[in-house]
C-alpha cells in the first residue's frame, strides 16, 4: 500500500535573498504548496528586474530534497528557478 498523495509532509522554506535564519517549517502535502503557504505570509520581498517576483527554496525535511520555484506576485504564475 502507498502512502496518500496528499499526507502533509515538513519541509523547511525560505526566500531565496534571505538567510537560513529566515525559514520557515511547513506542512504541506508538496513542495508547491509548501512554497505558497510560505510566500502567504512573506512580509520582505527582494526587488526583481522584471518586476515583483521571489525565488523560494523548498527543502524536505526527511529526505533533504530541495527545489526552487519563482513567483510573479503580480500574476501567481510559478516556474522552477533557472
Amino acid at each position: 500500500m502507498t502512502a496518500a498523495t496528499d499526507t502533509p509532509r515538513r519541509f523547511s522554506v525560505r526566500a531565496r535573498h534571505l538567510d537560513n535564519h529566515h525559514a520557515r517549517v511547513v506542512e504541506e502535502a508538496s513542495f508547491e504548496a509548501a512554497a505558497i503557504a510560505y510566500v502567504e505570509h512573506l512580509v520582505e520581498v527582494a526587488p526583481e528586474e522584471d518586476g515583483p517576483a521571489v525565488s523560494i527554496i523548498v527543502r524536505e525535511l526527511e529526505s533533504g530534497h530541495e527545489h526552487c520555484y519563482r513567483m510573479d506576485l503580480d500574476s501567481g504564475e510559478t516556474t522552477a528557478c533557472g
